[in-house]
């Protein structure tokens, strides 16, 4: 009998306590993980955004030097080839977004404004290496205008330049 009074309540999670906790950390998981989500494609878009006015500092400046800007493209792979003036070998530019060229979050290319010669006007444009169907590619124009692809570029145009 002494034996029934010693063990008293026994220590430690019931099942229903277990169930609790991880019910609430699942609700938080929900709502965190978007949020979570979305600040990452704005930092990316953030580092695009900069990569491109960058580049368009070393694209005036080239003209200055050479009285053309200098244009290319940029495969998905980061392959540089020649648009329309002669290439210098290695690219003067950085042509992508991020830290490093083996895993970057944008290519950059650099062509001709419609309409127009490298003499006179390029378009810079930040392709994705992930998908970003808000924003798609974002582009910059030495004249200021700035635009993106996604449906963005018609509903929200401030997701793709705030």
């Amino acid at each position: 009998m002494k034996n029934l009074k010693k063990r008293g309540a026994a220590r430690g999670f019931t099942l229903i306590e277990l169930l609790i906790v991880v019910a609430v950390i699942g609700i938080l998981a929900v709502i965190a993980y978007p949020s979570y989500n979305d600040s990452v494609l704005k930092g990316r878009r953030t580092q695009a955004r900069t990569a491109l006015l960058e580049l368009m500092q070393q694209e005036e400046r080239y003209m200055t030097q050479r009285n053309a800007y200098l244009d290319f493209t940029t495969s998905a792979t980061g392959v540089v080839t020649q648009a329309t003036t002669t290439l210098p070998t290695p690219l003067p530019m950085k042509n992508y977004s991020g830290d490093n060229s083996t895993s970057p979050l944008y290519w950059i290319s650099a062509s001709a404004c419609s309409g127009s010669s490298v003499n006179e006007c390029i378009q810079l444009t930040a392709k994705p290496t992930k998908a970003d169907a808000a924003v798609g590619d974002l582009s910059l124009t030495s004249t200021g205008v700035k635009g993106c692809s996604g449906a963005a570029s018609s509903s929200n145009f401030r997701l793709c330049w705030p």
